[in-house]
């Protein structure tokens, strides 16, 4: 796994702060496999970080959607078979290309099935895992503490990605915590979805996957942030952080960012 370039800080919001300026100058193209209900919020949310999404499932033309891309994400929320057979396309190409991708895990606290698949693309080489507190002790087994995802992470070389009231970045070797956000973001469908493919934005203009996921994580809060200033409930709240995104900038980034 890549190690920091810098010294000090494990991540800073100076660090966040790079990681946006890039989003808004390269533009990443991001393909995504998401579940049916997180398409147009995702792609959505990209557009308005700067990215470029796309979104194509068909057999015939994801290796190369995903060959072009910059970052892949892979999101098990509608995991039919459709997005199963994508998936294994899409993984394969990633790996041939070069291509940092982020699972997302969801629901696999639901079904052993589900949890059994992840474990299997786990092991396929993602560079990020964006994860909550359930599904994360589905896969590990156990309680998601510091040490708990840390040990994980090192275990699979890849950095975890854990959202919470305070999300948790850890690569094994550096942990951050992040404590951006508002209760909001829980009632609006997808935002851990669009949370993700930010993730594998990030993942296309960042080398250090931590830094990357730390990144992400931070954008995406601080937005709900300046989200719930104007929204009066979860209707307006999912309008309000696709504007917070695209005018985020860096000096309100840098002073609001709770990153320790």
């Amino acid at each position: 796994m890549q190690k920091s370039r810098t010294t000090g800080r494990d991540m800073s919001a100076q660090d966040a702060v790079a990681v946006l300026d890039r989003l808004r100058t390269r533009a990443p193209r991001v393909h995504c496999i998401t579940n049916a209900v997180a398409q147009n919020f995702t792609a959505n949310a990209l557009l308005a970080i700067g990215a470029v999404p796309s979104m194509t499932l068909a057999a015939e033309e994801i290796g190369a959607f995903v060959a072009r891309a910059q970052g892949l994400l892979v999101n098990l929320g509608t995991l039919d078979r459709e997005r199963r057979d994508a998936t294994a396309i899409a993984v394969q190409s990633a790996a041939a290309h070069h291509v940092p991708w982020v699972l997302d895990p969801v629901f696999v606290d639901r079904s052993e099935l589900r949890a059994a698949y992840a474990r299997d693309l786990i092991g396929q080489g993602p560079r990020a895992l964006r994860i909550n507190r359930a599904e994360f002790a589905a896969l590990s087994g156990g309680e998601p503490d510091s040490l708990a995802i840390s040990t994980y992470a090192r275990g699979r070389n890849l950095v975890v990605g854990l959202s919470g009231e305070t999300d948790l970045v850890a690569d094994g070797e550096r942990l951050v915590s992040i404590a951006n956000g508002h209760p909001l973001m829980a009632k609006v469908t997808a935002m851990g979805c669009a949370a993700s493919a930010i993730v594998a934005a990030c993942l296309g203009v960042e080398d250090d996957a931590f830094r990357a996921t730390a990144a992400a994580l931070t954008i995406v809060g601080v937005a709900g942030e300046m989200a719930s200033e104007t929204a009066r409930g979860p209707g307006s709240f999912a309008v309000a952080i696709l504007d917070a995104l695209h005018n985020l900038d860096g000096p309100r980034l840098m002073s609001h960012a709770k990153v320790n």
